[in-house]
């Protein structure tokens, strides 16, 4: 038995003896013995509480997010906050997700326990409303419960600093010290609801905390003057909130602001944990639009928009030249929202000379042209939102830079300062206002790409990834990228490589991440990054040429010769 299976074993054999655990999750391993591949996928690790916090498989195991992983990683995120505060507090937000509201409101009851107030969402609600929540009530931390946009089986545990940001690499490192510090479940505190309520250390929020956030989300608009005398009502909206987080929140704000005319996906307005109307809950695939479609070809839609569960991810759907409808990529939505509200600003004299648009080194570059053609500044991150909102926050306190918006190509976009994650209400509320502003023009927002094309260039980029799951797809995942490492290509897809960006050793002033990205000598470029949520190693590719067929011809040979290596390894 190879050392990684003695390991899992142990584990396991612990679990079913601690008497910390409940009987029915005893129950539930102990109905797997004999299935070694399952023990060791379940306990071949402990679940890592990297800087996005928690994600994996529901279910027991210490390869899984259940109560007890959940429970201590608020034991270590309690210990954590008690060293930040003398009177500490976290707030709490969850998803549709199945057990999403239990795992909630135990790390409630853990922070009770230990002497810190939980202030908890009454019903799911949006990411971005909790990173909104931790700023408004000067709280000390927060947690959001989801995972994203990912399969059913999965759900997460995303840990926020006082600035509403998910936690940097440096206060990443110190809670992940104060979570391995709790070396027993035995040693994670719990109270009972009625007692946490007693003592005021378990307070709910709701309306009026709602009514905050939408009328703060609703005052990013730049056109609500316009959009209230008609401009709103002429645009047709379709919206799916795809069973998460975003049906009352995107229908508020784009209410609040004038846009009147939406129509929901009925069959996708409601929670569903099961997400049991698409394959996949995720906005950046066309899969998840099916519905949205067939109701926008009904009723004669301009836009379509959908968000993941958490609501922080937002994806467009509009009518081509020939008038079918097609997804934009995170990228295209981006460049269209980065020229709308800089191009709005600068009409009326309001773009500050000092102000920046903040993308990750996988964005696209064309946003980037635009941003710099109005005189912006800007600044590239890490991949992961909590790097743009930790940019943001220097700006608020060096005064350097006036924060325009902030975006990364996995459909992540904020604008306006008052969250430091990305917030699908708020690019629901540009896209649709956009739209309505260019239609008034007599365009579609793919008229308004097209002409960005032929002003900047043809932008066209792809993203493939590869699930390597267990213990075998983590050696292949460093493999693939020791391959590339150790060997890098002098030329791909017969361009030369100009330059090898290694993100490892820590460069540009970031953060040490797992990140190649190489620069071909035609303004290409290609990077390859393993998730940090999912067993995937992913692989982005851009280029700009001088016609879209072009620009298609490109694209397709970069990513034939880069994923024919990267293959040949998993």
């Amino acid at each position: 038995m190879l050392e990684m299976n003695q390991t899992a074993v142990a584990r396991y054999e612990a679990w079913l003896a601690d008497p910390s655990i409940d009987a029915a999750t005893k129950e539930e391993l102990a109905a797997l013995r004999g299935n070694d591949k399952e023990i060791e996928d379940r306990f071949y690790r402990e679940l890592e509480f990297g800087t996005g916090g928690l994600r994996g498989v529901m279910g027991a195991g210490t390869n899984r997010l259940n109560v007890y992983t959940v429970g201590k990683a608020t034991q270590g995120l309690a210990n954590w906050t008690l060293t930040q505060s003398s009177s500490p507090s976290v707030v709490i937000a969850h998803d549709s997700r199945n057990n999403s509201p239990e795992f909630a409101l135990d790390a409630a009851l853990v922070l009770a326990a230990n002497g810190v107030t939980a202030y908890l969402f009454q019903g799911l609600r949006p990411t971005p409303q909790l990173s909104f929540a931790v700023r408004a009530l000067k709280a000390t931390s927060g947690v959001v419960i989801t995972a994203s946009h990912n399969p059913p089986e999965y759900n997460g545990y995303k840990a926020y600093g006082s600035d509403g940001c998910q936690l940097v690499p440096a206060d990443a490192e110190q809670v992940i010290g104060a979570i391995q510090a709790v070396t027993g479940f035995d040693q994670v505190k719990r109270i009972s609801r009625g007692e946490a309520e007693a003592k005021g250390l378990l307070r709910w929020l709701g309306d009026a905390e709602d009514q905050d956030y939408v009328q703060t989300v609703a005052a990013q608009s730049l056109n609500r003057e316009l959009l209230q005398n008609g401009l709103g009502e002429a645009l047709t909206v379709v919206y799916t909130p795809l069973h998460g987080a975003g049906n009352m929140p995107v229908r508020n704000v784009l209410a609040a602001a004038g846009l009147s005319n939406v129509r929901i996906v009925k069959e996708q307005e409601q929670p569903d944990g099961y997400f049991s109307t698409v394959k996949s809950p995720n906005p950046e695939e066309r899969e998840a639009f099916t519905l949205a479609i067939k109701l926008g070809q009904e009723i004669g839609a301009d836009l379509i928009i959908g968000t993941d569960p958490d609501c922080d991810r937002m994806g467009a759907v509009v009518r081509n030249n020939e008038g079918e409808f097609v997804v934009l990529s995170g990228n295209q939505s981006g460049a269209i929202m980065v020229n709308y509200l800089l191009g709005t600003l600068k009409e009326r004299g309001q773009l500050p000379a000092n102000g920046a648009v903040i993308k990750t080194i996988v964005t696209s570059e064309m946003g980037a042209d635009i941003a710099k053609s109005y005189g912006a500044a800007v600044i590239n991150t890490l991949t992961g939102f909590k790097y743009i909102g930790e940019q943001m926050t220097k700006f608020e306190h060096s005064g350097e830079h006036a924060f325009l918006f902030g975006y990364e190509e996995s459909y992540g976009y904020l604008a306006g300062t008052y969250a430091r994650d990305k917030d699908a209400v708020v690019a629901s509320l540009l896209i649709s206002e956009a739209a309505a502003y260019y239609k008034s023009q007599g365009k579609t927002l793919y008229d308004v790409l097209l002409e960005l094309y032929a002003k900047f260039g043809y932008y066209l980029e792809g993203l493939e990834s590869r699930t390597l799951k267990g213990v075998d797809g983590v050696q292949k995942i460093a493999g693939i990228m020791d391959d590339w490492r150790g060997n890098p290509p002098a030329e791909v897809a017969g361009v030369r490589v100009k330059q090898v960006l290694d993100y490892l050793p820590g460069i540009d002033g970031l953060p040490a991440e797992n990140v190649l990205k190489y620069l071909l000598e035609d303004g290409s470029w290609f990077c390859l990054r393993p998730s940090g949520t999912e067993p995937k190693i992913k692989v982005y590719f851009a280029v700009r040429g001088q016609s879209l067929n072009h620009s298609q011809d490109a694209i397709k040979a970069l990513t034939e010769t880069v994923m024919a290596r990267v293959d040949s390894k998993a």
